[in-house]
Parts: C-alpha cells; structure tokens; sequence
C-alpha cells in the first residue's frame, strides 16, 4: 500500500498526521486503519530493530504501539492530541522478519484527557500490551 493512497474507510487528520510522521514511516511502518477511537499500524521487524539476545528491542515495539495510539488519539479531529504517558507490559518476543500489528482503541475520553489500549499481535499472539494517556492540547487560535 502506498502512503499516498490512504486505506479503506480511514480518517483524514490521522492519515494527514501519519504521512507526516518521518519517524514512523522511516521504521517501516504502514497505517492500516483509521476509524473512530481506532487505529491498526503494521510493521515488520528489521535486521536493524534486533538487540544483543536477537530478539527485537523493546523500544521499537513501544514506537510501534505509540504510533497506533497516536492515530487513534487523532482520528476525530478533536485538536492536536499527544501523550501525557504510557506504560507497556513485554508479553512474548518478536524477532526479525516477523509482522507486528498494533491496534489501538479508546478506552475513554473526558475532556481534554484520553485513555487507550494497544496490544501488539504477531498473527495470534500477543507481543506486547501498551496502555496509553492523551491529553489535548488548547487550540493555538
């Protein structure tokens, strides 16, 4: 899929947020949904992404989970929302060649505070589960 031509059924302002997210795109990273309080972000462990034990580095599928938080934290179009914080629990390991899929939902948003949930799937099983906080940041008008 090209960055260009947005998935199926996906929101603008998290599409337009990901097209310019350097970071993520430069991972290899591939948004595949978008919709309301949702997101799914793929990528594919690369020989560059595996620590000393040959396993991936924990940080890359912390990026991976932040990055579908990110978009699902910015689907609505509600403002500029980032994170206030986030926790992650290391489940299984991945390792290279394998295909991560993060999906991010929205647990509850009150005001300008958000909470998400993101687990990191290798096909069936979990990777990793991410707990996420957003926070909107008061519009720059």
């Amino acid at each position: 899929m090209s960055l260009t031509e947005p998935p199926q059924g996906e929101n603008e302002t998290a599409r337009r947020m990901f097209e310019a997210d350097r970071a993520s795109k430069n991972l290899g990273m591939r948004l595949v949904e978008a919709v309301h309080g949702r997101a799914t972000v793929e990528m594919t462990v690369g020989a560059l992404m595996v620590n000393g034990h040959g396993i991936a580095h924990g940080g890359f599928v912390f990026s991976l989970a932040d990055t579908a938080f990110a978009c699902a934290c910015n689907v609505d179009g509600r403002g500029v929302t980032v994170a206030s914080g986030a926790d992650v629990t290391f489940v299984s390991p991945a390792e290279e060649g394998d295909v991560l899929v993060a999906t991010a939902i929205e647990r509850v948003v009150r005001g300008r505070s958000g909470i998400y949930d993101v687990t990191v799937r290798r096909g069936e099983d979990v990777v990793a589960e991410f707990r996420g906080r957003s926070r909107t940041l008061p519009s720059r008008e």
